[in-house]
């Protein structure tokens, strides 16, 4: 892209606040398909996303306090209960279900997504203060990111055409 078009691109920038595997989805789907558009993207982790950029992904679901969550079973859409989720090994079985959900359908895993979003030239910003925070180092995280505070978030936000928080 020569920089005459990259100055006249559109820019959104997204703070990533949520690190579940439900979670992660929309931000990476969003980034992926904007940055295919030729729209510069850069992403902001902080607080529960922020582990979205360890190497080492341990993602999770879980349907407490989540209603609406209705898996697709025995042809059917099964919801389940708060106090069922409330229950040990539910987050497990619902992670479990949910990832071969994906499978099955086809659906790009969060690492995959998070590799095409490197690939696409996504700015990864880690939060500094939440990396301090949740006492985390960077070289646990992928290579290739940038850390930065709220006025670097700010910087980006102030000139973009699309800030989503997610």
């Amino acid at each position: 892209m020569s920089q005459t078009q990259d100055q006249n691109a559109k820019s959104m920038s997204i703070i990533v606040t949520k690190g579940t595997l439900d979670w992660a989805y929309p931000p990476f789907i969003l980034a992926t398909t904007a940055a295919a558009m030729g729209v510069n993207v850069s992403m902001f982790f902080t607080f529960y996303g922020l582990p979205l950029l360890k190497k080492q992904l341990d993602l999770q679901i879980s349907p407490l306090g989540k209603p609406d969550m209705a898996m697709p079973m025995m042809g059917m859409h099964m919801k389940m209960p708060n106090i069922v989720a409330a229950m040990p090994g539910v987050n497990a079985a619902a992670t479990t279900m949910m990832k071969n959900l994906i499978k099955k359908k086809g659906v790009a895993s969060i690492p995959e997504l998070r590799e095409a979003a490197v690939d696409s030239d996504v700015e990864f910003i880690a939060c500094q203060m939440t990396m301090d925070l949740f006492e985390f180092k960077k070289e646990d995280m992928i290579d290739g990111i940038k850390l930065g505070g709220a006025a670097t978030y700010m910087e980006k936000a102030l000139k973009s055409d699309i800030n989503l928080f997610i």
